[in-house]
């Protein structure tokens, strides 16, 4: 009976063991399943897209830049910050929350905190695409970036922002300048 005991008791050890085992490697697979998919859908803005801007100031996003699901809101944002003049960032969903996150993380006593969430809370609006793939440029925001008769799109790897052409070529001159120092950290 003792010895009975001993070998059920290791038995079901093993057992518990082995289903232990069981149960961590289906919860390992599942979370590598969705990082796999996760990095399936992403949607990586590359390259450069001219098109026209039509007189309602729609414009084209690539095929392959467009949210898969129909209805996402896309965030733009009025960007001032390159010497070369404004432009128009476009974030999507999770970019903007990232965005909002970093923002919040600051802390209050940091002055730029209010004057970065008020700037870019009143200087950003959502958009959808339309069914032939086009944004609709806000007047104001547009005018300010240059943007008329026609925009380069321009990827950022997670994001894009919207150009005037002739303002964009001379952001591709100070950048040229400088990619020779900024890709040493790509080694």
């Amino acid at each position: 009976m003792f010895l009975t005991r001993i070998l059920v008791d290791k038995w079901c050890g093993k057992v518990a063991y082995i289903g232990a085992l069981w149960v961590i490697w289906v919860v390992l697979v599942n979370r590598v399943n969705k990082m796999a998919d996760a990095l399936q859908s992403r949607t990586y803005y590359n390259s450069c897209y001219r098109h026209g801007v039509d007189e309602k100031r729609r414009v084209q996003i690539p095929a392959k830049w467009r949210p898969e699901t129909d209805g996402t809101e896309l965030t733009v944002i009025f960007w001032p910050k390159h010497q070369a003049g404004a432009c128009l960032r476009v974030l999507p969903p999770e970019e903007m929350a990232k965005m909002k996150a970093g923002l919040d993380a600051l802390p209050n006593s940091d002055t730029h905190k209010g004057v970065l969430k008020r700037f870019i809370g009143s200087k950003s609006v959502q958009v959808t695409l339309d069914k032939a793939g086009r944004i609709c440029l806000p007047e104001e925001m547009a005018g300010a970036a240059g943007i008329k008769d026609e925009a380069l799109l321009v990827g950022l790897l997670d994001r894009f922002e919207i150009w005037n052409p002739a303002r964009y070529e001379n952001v591709e001159a100070a950048d040229a300048v400088l990619a020779t120092k900024a890709f040493e950290i790509m080694e």
